[in-house]
């Protein structure tokens, strides 16, 4: 075995991508700036208690861990990145009033999410902390739009669901712990078969509910169809008001949106509306969110919250139209203070300019350059190669 070959699923960025990544992650973040959204940067690694606090099972299983040398503690590396900032906002920062937070780097996952898919997901994302209502809901879900089309995804289809809506009926239906996790593993599924073996001993409205939940999918007639179908608790029915008001609200601003009431992504954690956006040519998602106002609870003080990621900028840059490297300058190798002065003025502007060191013939198609700067009548000018 060569020892230079990468593990499986993780890869090198080279220069033509790595480019066209970093200047679209730029772009994002500064997007976020404006809309008030301030950087923070959590490291690679933590303890294993802090990292996966109020996650779930799903990212226990996603986090490759390592014993600390330090400490003897285990530590993991991070899996998802809005843990962290939930950490930040709850117990550094430390703020009363609604906070906004963005982020940018990579996770690493022990398994790839698809066969397609790296292990090496590179995330950008938005937290809004300290505001409970669905205003809080629809702003993240229009920043992440903002952001998808600032990468020039043209078409976005919208997925809105709410774990509200299965957590009432839990509670409604009395389920235990280890058999709310078995219907939501048959829910997750669409198992209709075990669904119904599940839910025989439950009371019928309930039982009739859950049945129900897989077949509510699709436009927005679904919302008309729940409000039919599923018993009248408050928990239903305030969620299926929130998911009408963010249809009245985005509505314009996506080409499609559906609903998927048996849609759990996230279940262990989510409180709240939950959504994933896609674009042509991807049967993945392309961006995540939704309303996870428990994690801070952990860290000492508990906060509304909701936000949303880009599952991988790598993935997302994948599907735009190829770019290659911009074509640079080539310069002679030569102290003249003229030289000098012009090659930093066009390298201030932008300009790529590569210098023709001695001692080896200039290969201009691997130093990507169309064109030279030539001294004509005593001056440094740019002419085409």
């Amino acid at each position: 075995m060569r020892n230079w070959l990468l593990p499986e699923f993780l890869e090198d960025i080279l220069p033509a991508e790595a480019l066209r990544i970093e200047r679209l992650r730029s772009e994002i973040l500064q997007l976020f700036r404006v809309h008030g959204y301030q950087l923070v940067m959590p490291p690679m690694l933590e303890y294993v208690e802090s990292l996966l606090t109020g996650t779930g099972r799903d990212m226990d299983l996603a986090t490759f861990r390592l014993v600390d040398q330090l400490s003897g503690r285990h530590m993991g590396l991070r899996a998802d990145i809005t843990p962290q900032v939930a950490r930040i906002d709850a117990h550094l920062l430390n703020l009363q009033g609604v906070t906004r937070l963005c982020y940018a780097g990579s996770v690493l996952h022990t398994l790839p999410s698809g066969l397609r898919q790296t292990r090496e997901p590179l995330q950008v994302g938005a937290e809004l902390y300290g505001h409970a209502g669905i205003e809080s809901d629809v702003e993240v879900q229009r920043l992440m739009l903002a952001a998808l089309s600032t990468a020039g995804v043209a078409h976005i289809h919208l997925d809105l669901g709410h774990v509200g809506i299965y957590r009432s009926l839990a509670n409604e239906g009395g389920l235990t712990p280890p058999l709310e996790q078995s219907v939501f593993e048959a829910l997750q599924g669409k198992d209709i078969p075990a669904l119904a073996e599940l839910t025989s001993a439950l009371k019928p409205s309930v039982r009739d509910a859950l049945l129900k939940l897989p077949e509510l999918y699709g436009g927005s007639e679904v919302l008309q169809r729940a409000q039919a179908l599923l018993p009248p608790l408050p928990g239903i029915a305030s969620a299926l008001t929130d998911l009408q008001r963010i249809t009245e609200s985005l509505g314009g601003e996506v080409t499609e949106i559906s609903f998927d009431l048996a849609e759990l992504t996230g279940y262990h954690y989510h409180t709240g509306v939950v959504f994933a956006a896609y674009a042509s040519g991807s049967a993945d998602a392309i961006a995540r969110g939704g309303r996870y106002d428990g994690i801070g609870r952990a860290f000492g003080r508990a906060r509304p919250a909701t936000g949303f990621s880009i599952v991988d900028l790598r993935q997302l840059v994948a599907l735009l139209p190829a770019a290659s490297l911009p074509a640079g300058i080539l310069a002679p190798f030569n102290e003249d203070a003229a030289l000098q002065t012009e090659i930093r003025k066009l390298r201030t502007t932008g300009e790529v300019v590569i210098i023709d060191l001695p001692g080896h013939a200039a290969q201009h198609a691997e130093l990507n350059c169309d064109r030279q700067l030539v001294l004509q009548n005593g001056q440094w000018r740019v002419q085409p190669l």
